[in-house]
């Protein structure tokens, strides 16, 4: 029977590793470790517990119902850690001290930037260093300890009972739609997502934003012809400009993008500069959620919940 002083974290952190991870040399490459070291600290660990952790499948491994036991308690433990670890940054910290965020693009200049700009004037000695990522790669950062807060859109995050992650909902996020300036439909009163089924779309051609494009159009009952594929907002707006197409646009894209925007149209179309007619669609317009996530437990650093509360104020005035 294992005792307290058998549980080991940095052979339950491999194991969580492996877990996540799939494969011993994923689990190896991860941690900078040979398959060989992490295939030993498994084995000590299941000796130490006094169970199996590690079963045969095929030519690799899976865990065993006693090691999703062991990790169910280790979230527990690792969660506690990571509070334990943000009472004491605070207590030696005071008001100074440092968060690292991840985000993707658009939410940089959106919500971490204004938040940056509060913070210094608020909390001079907090330092925020920002790392530009997309969700996938963001909850891969945050989960190995190399960012405390990660930005994303919900439904590219992981899901809510992840027992690695504490999520903040920060701001729902409309879609407008962007046309070219003087458009048939720029100024066509209740304009609806259906409207714009004949026409030709530009949207990337792969990744998050080609998927909220096709999932927006489908649920209003059409799939949008690709006429252009890109990924910049630059890019994407001025190819409507151009007359190229029409494209959906995050509200919070807005005011972030130089150069591109939209003329002033009547029907529920935002003023901007340039030859495009940013038109707020009707009952079928889309929205996205953005959220913020840190490791379950830090969210009581005093650091992070400044970030936080900060970005929540840069999330409300966008809202």
């Amino acid at each position: 029977m294992a005792t307290t002083t058998d549980w080991d974290i940095k052979k339950l952190q491999i194991l969580r590793t492996l877990s996540e991870r799939g494969t011993v040399t994923a689990t190896a490459d991860a941690l900078l470790m040979t398959p060989s070291a992490v295939s030993q600290q498994l084995s000590n660990l299941a000796k130490q517990l006094g169970v199996r952790l590690l079963e045969a499948h095929g030519r690799r491994v899976r865990l065993t119902d006693a090691a999703h036991l062991v990790l169910r308690h280790a979230e527990v433990v690792f969660a506690q850690l990571e509070r334990a670890d943000a009472d004491l940054a605070g207590y030696l910290q005071g008001e100074a001290g440092e968060v690292r965020v991840g985000a993707f693009s658009t939410a940089v200049p959106a919500l971490v930037v204004p938040a940056v700009r509060e913070l210094r004037a608020a909390h001079p000695s907090l330092e925020v260093r920002v790392r530009e990522a997309e969700a996938a790669e963001a909850y891969e950062l945050l989960a190995a300890g190399e960012v405390d807060l990660a930005l994303s859109l919900a439904a590219h995050a992981p899901p809510a009972r992840d027992p690695r992650f504490t999520r903040v909902p920060l701001l729902v996020d409309p879609l407008d739609v962007a046309l070219p300036a003087g458009h048939p439909l720029a100024a066509l009163p209740g304009l609806r997502l259906a409207d714009l089924s004949g026409e030709p779309w530009i949207f990337g051609g792969s990744g998050p934003w080609s998927q909220i494009t096709l999932t927006a159009c489908e649920a209003a009952g059409f799939v949008p012809e690709q006429a252009h594929s890109a990924s910049g907002w630059t890019a994407i707006l001025a190819m409507v400009e151009a007359g190229m197409g029409v494209a959906l646009v995050p509200r919070m894209v807005r005011g972030t993008v130089a150069g591109a925007g939209g003329a002033a149209g009547t029907g529920g179309a935002v003023p901007a500069e340039g030859g495009v007619v940013m038109r707020v669609l009707e009952a079928d317009q889309p929205r996205r959620h953005v959220v913020a996530a840190v490791r379950r437990g830090a969210e009581g650093a005093r650091g992070v919940g400044r970030v936080l509360d900060a970005l929540r104020g840069a999330a409300g005035v966008r809202g």
